[in-house]
């Protein structure tokens, strides 16, 4: 209680004025103040960049739906040929140039028009939360935390009949955005009249 009054309430009596333990008593006042501020930018900080990287996810989904809808299968399988020929003279045997030939070859109209109409409602969906997000729309946050919850279901759903890396990163970022998106809504809704 020593150290609230030094720093605050230094014109009463009963606190010491001027002395090195003085200087020292406000130094621990605000270190201890400051720590968790801080933090608390810091994680604001993050939470607004990991929310922008979420919308840019969004648009880039928005492009490629936009893309799968317009380009047929066809073209794909064209371009992925022109892509990996290059890699595969050099190496027959390219894994990943293998795998995008093999997974071009196994489209249909049916499966990029599905792929397109996936794309565009989770791309939509993520660039509208995230603007509203963005701009502090209270609403918005309980949303982004549903849809990044579905997303997250299906991922480890998709995780268990097949394991990927890049589905296991994807997966813990969405958990980290979701975190954070209920840490500021939390907080938002604390300070909300």
């Amino acid at each position: 209680m020593r150290l609230r009054c030094i720093e605050w309430f230094s014109h009463s009596p009963n606190c010491v004025r001027g002395g090195p333990s003085d200087r020292v008593a406000r130094f621990a006042v605000r270190s201890q103040r400051s720590a968790p501020s801080q933090r608390s930018r810091r994680l604001d900080v993050t939470f607004r960049v990991s929310v922008a990287l979420k919308g840019l996810d969004g648009v880039l989904e928005v492009a490629g739906g936009l893309l799968l809808l317009f380009v047929s299968p066809h073209s794909i399988q064209h371009l992925a040929r022109w892509a990996t020929a290059h890699e595969l003279a050099q190496d027959p045997h390219d894994l990943l140039a293998r795998h995008v030939l093999h997974s071009a070859s196994q489209l249909s109209r049916s499966t990029t028009l599905y792929g397109a109409v996936y794309l565009l409602s989770h791309g939509l969906a993520k660039v509208v939360l995230v603007a509203f997000v963005l701009r502090g729309k209270l609403w918005a946050y309980p949303w982004l935390i549903g849809l990044l919850g579905a997303f997250i279901v299906y991922q480890v759903y998709r995780l268990t009949y097949r394991f990927s890396v890049g589905l296991v990163l994807l997966t813990g970022f969405d958990l980290f955005v979701a975190w954070l998106t209920w840490r500021e809504y939390q907080a938002k809704r604390a300070t909300a009249p």
